[in-house]
C-alpha cells in the first residue's frame, strides 16, 4: 500500500477524472455532430436505446473506470502496477478509436472489428485490476457490460446497413 498526503490523492483522482474524460471528450467530439444526420439515417435494430441515455451512461462509467485507475494508483502506485495502467491505457485509447470509426468515418464495419479488440482489452484489463484490487476490477464490470453490449448493436448495425 502507498502512502500519499491527502493533497497527492486529490491530485491523482484529479489526474484520473482528467485522463478518462478527456477520452471522452474525443469521442463527444467525434460522435455528437453524426447523431442527426448519419447515425439518425442508418437503420438499426428495434432494441437500439434512446439517443438521450449514452451520455448519462457514458458519464458514470467514465467515472467508474476513473476511479478504478485511481484506487489502483493509490494502493499500488505506477511502478508496482505497470501491466494495469498499460491495459487501461491501451482501453482508454481503444475506446476513443471506436468513436472515430463508427462515428467519425461513419464505418460500423471497421468499429466491428475494433470493439472486439476493445472488449478484449477491457477484459485484460479487469483481470490485472483484480491481481490489484478487487474492488476497482469490480468498478469496471458495467464498463464490460456495456461495451459487450455495444459491440453486439454495433455489429447488428453493420449488418443491418451492409
Amino acid at each position: 500500500m502507498q502512502k500519499y498526503s491527502n493533497l497527492k490523492l486529490a491530485a491523482g483522482l484529479f489526474i484520473s477524472f482528467l485522463v478518462c474524460f478527456s477520452a471522452a471528450a474525443i469521442g463527444s467530439l467525434t460522435t455528437t455532430p453524426q447523431i442527426p444526420n448519419w447515425y439518425a439515417e442508418i437503420v438499426k435494430p428495434a432494441w437500439t436505446p434512446p439517443n438521450w441515455l449514452f451520455a448519462p451512461v457514458w458519464t458514470i462509467l467514465f467515472s467508474m473506470m476513473a476511479t478504478a485507475i485511481w484506487i489502483v494508483w493509490r494502493d499500488h502506485g505506477i511502478k508496482n502496477a505497470r501491466s494495469a495502467f498499460g491495459w487501461f491505457g491501451i482501453q482508454l485509447l481503444l475506446n476513443s478509436l471506436w468513436s472515430v470509426l463508427f462515428f467519425g468515418w461513419n464505418n460500423p464495419a471497421a468499429a466491428a472489428v475494433e470493439i472486439l479488440f476493445l472488449w478484449l482489452a477491457i477484459l485484460l484489463t479487469i483481470i490485472t485490476f483484480r491481481n490489484k484490487s478487487r474492488t476497482a476490477a469490480k468498478l469496471l464490470i458495467p464498463y464490460f457490460v456495456w461495451v459487450s453490449f455495444a459491440m453486439i448493436l454495433n455489429i447488428t448495425i453493420w449488418q443491418l446497413n451492409r
